[in-house]
């Protein structure tokens, strides 16, 4: 383990928590596209960044996910993307208390 915000050698919370809600994302999806009755051609590709920022108020964490669903349709990779972040465990904690920018590309 690394410290916050630090290079060392080890992972550091950020990592853990870009790595934890991937994953959790991910499996979001997979259910969003089972109650649709859609299949996914490939695995999405999530690429979850963590900013720790410091401003007069101390530390604040912030996020962007940026997923691609390839092969899908737009329409039809937003209304996943929507699904999922309303019912994956890491985006209802998160939404309201860090900055959240979902990136669908």
């Amino acid at each position: 383990m690394s410290t916050p915000g630090g290079p060392g050698p080890g992972t550091n919370p950020e990592q853990l928590l870009a790595a934890g809600w991937s994953a959790c994302f991910e499996g979001a999806i997979a259910i969003a596209a089972k109650q649709m009755k859609l299949t996914l051609p490939e695995a999405p590709s999530i690429d979850a960044e963590i900013d720790l920022n410091l401003d007069d108020d101390g530390y604040a964490l912030a996020a962007r996910l940026n997923i691609a669903l390839p092969g899908v349709p737009r329409d039809m990779a937003q209304a996943l993307v929507e699904a999922a972040h309303r019912t994956c465990p890491y985006s209802k904690a998160l939404t309201g208390n860090i900055d959240i920018v979902i990136n669908l590309v």
